[in-house]
């Protein structure tokens, strides 16, 4: 038997495996996908958000655990457990070594990346990278991997693990071990529950049928399903999610990053109405970019359109796709379908009421609107330097929040009791810290964070001591 069984093979599951075959115990880790699309959404990453005290190799000046916190409180708007998303926070200040002892190396902010040097840390290679120096690590520690191994229910018994069902229909195993650890994402990539949860709008329709998949489409949430059912407690709301602006042409599943729409604070946003719908200005990018996604969510046909004009270009790491170009701004509008007229009312009345102010795009400037519904509180400069660009944008939603209820230990839970033996990281419990919004980097704080102490309480559960660690080690 097993000491510790890990099913999911993205960042937290990675973490977790890792930290428990360091502790002594054998584990097994079983990943859904294929071994080429292996990772889960962690392939998509770039950055961890980071605490620190003062300037680091690849972070400049200081990040305290008060202003991540005072960031995440924002963004949350409260909805967060402080205890444990201050847990998150400290973690992120000493994780790093140990992050490069598995084989992940780091680099400053990327150009183009706004407003992140002082925050976050990038991987060098990018999610990708970090994803495939795990497994490396992983595998020369003597960690079993399994690919293409579906996990949908699991055997329990009064709140305990007992075993996991792998396989197909048709051909199923079971797997006994002695601990578990849950990490096998959120429900991003089930259509039917995202369908299910979001209902259907004032407008007649379901939102979820226009919603793109920013990351793996093996994120489908049986685990998470089976899980709620049994009566395991939980956390978030069904709707709630990571959810950013994306190009409306990018693919289905897979787009990742360069699909991300960043050029959102340095123009105007408008729905398929061609109305402004919110203020693009209102933070920094980092913390306001996961929020468009949802704004999007809500307007007519689920569609909007980013418009900038040349001032624009080379501000803002640009996306796989060009942008619609035009010479003026009524051309712009036919090329996009927009009703040109309205289009035309919504541009001009944004420009009259730009105010003259200092530009400058690496803090909240003072260039504002006045008189303006919805206002624009940053960055508002007049649309009125040719070439114009516009992007159409979609729903891209990255992970779900909705989860299972942890304490500090990262245990499942039933009914309020922790349970002894089986444990939960990443997207499957980011809920007990994210309730809503997201500022960037902070989903691998999270997993990084739980990964490691739901290993190590794995580990321990098992019976696994330092003292037998540094046996199994020698």
């Amino acid at each position: 038997m097993v000491d510790v069984l890990v099913i999911g093979g993205g960042n937290a599951a990675l973490c977790a495996a890792l930290m428990a075959r360091e502790a002594g115990a054998s584990v097994l880790l079983l990943e859904r996908s294929p071994r080429e699309w292996r990772g889960g959404n962690s392939q998509h990453t770039r950055n961890l958000r980071c605490m620190h005290d003062a300037p680091q190799d690849v972070l400049v000046e200081a990040y305290s655990e008060e202003e991540f916190w005072q960031d995440l409180l924002k963004v949350t708007g409260g909805k967060t457990n402080e205890e444990l998303a201050r847990m998150a926070i400290r973690a992120s200040s000493t994780c790093r070594p140990w992050m490069v002892r598995h084989g992940v190396r780091f680099q400053p902010s990327l150009s183009g990346a706004l407003h992140t040097a002082r925050t976050n840390a990038f991987f060098m290679g990018g999610g990708k990278a970090l994803v495939n120096a795990y497994y490396r690590s992983a595998e020369a520690l003597g960690v079993q991997v399994r690919y293409d191994s579906p996990v949908q229910h699991i055997e329990l018994r009064e709140g305990e693990f007992v075993a996991a069902w792998t396989g197909s229909a048709g051909s199923q195993e079971r797997i006994e071990a002695r601990t578990c650890v849950l990490a096998a994402g959120g429900f991003e990539s089930n259509r039917e529950w995202l369908r299910e949860a979001w209902g259907v709008d004032e407008h007649g329709d379901h939102p979820a049928d226009n919603f793109l998949i920013r990351g793996t489409r093996y994120n489908t949430g049986e685990l998470l399903r089976f899980m709620l059912d049994a009566g395991a407690d939980a956390v978030g709301d069904a709707t709630q999610a990571h959810m950013v602006a994306i190009d409306a042409r990018a693919p289905l599943y897979d787009g990742g990053i360069c699909t991300r729409i960043d050029c959102v604070s340095l123009g105007v946003v408008v729905n398929r109405q061609a109305r402004r719908f919110y203020d693009e200005g209102e933070d920094f990018w980092p913390k306001r970019y996961a929020i468009w996604g949802r704004l999007v969510a809500k307007q007519p046909g689920q569609i909007a359109y980013s418009i900038i004009d040349a001032k624009a270009v080379g501000r803002f790491m640009p996306p796989v796709f060009p942008g619609v170009r035009a010479d003026t701004l009524p051309e712009l509008a036919r090329a996009l379908k927009l009703d040109e007229s309205t289009f035309m009312q919504t541009v001009v009345a944004y420009n009259a009421a730009c105010r003259p102010g200092q530009f400058d795009h690496t803090r909240l400037d003072d260039c504002r609107t006045e008189g303006l519904t919805p206002a624009k509180t940053h960055w508002a400069r007049p649309l009125d330097t040719p070439p114009f660009y516009g992007y159409p944008v979609r729903p891209g939603i990255t992970f779900t929040y909705l989860g299972l209820k942890v304490d500090k230990a990262s245990r499942v839970h039933f009914g309020g009791r922790p349970s002894r033996n089986l444990f939960v990281a990443g997207e499957m419990m980011a809920g007990n810290v994210l309730g809503q919004g997201y500022t960037a980097g902070v989903g691998m704080s999270i997993g990084t964070a739980f990964g490691r102490i739901a290993g190590t309480q794995a580990a321990a559960a098992a019976g696994f001591t330092q003292q037998e660690a540094a046996l199994a080690h020698a």
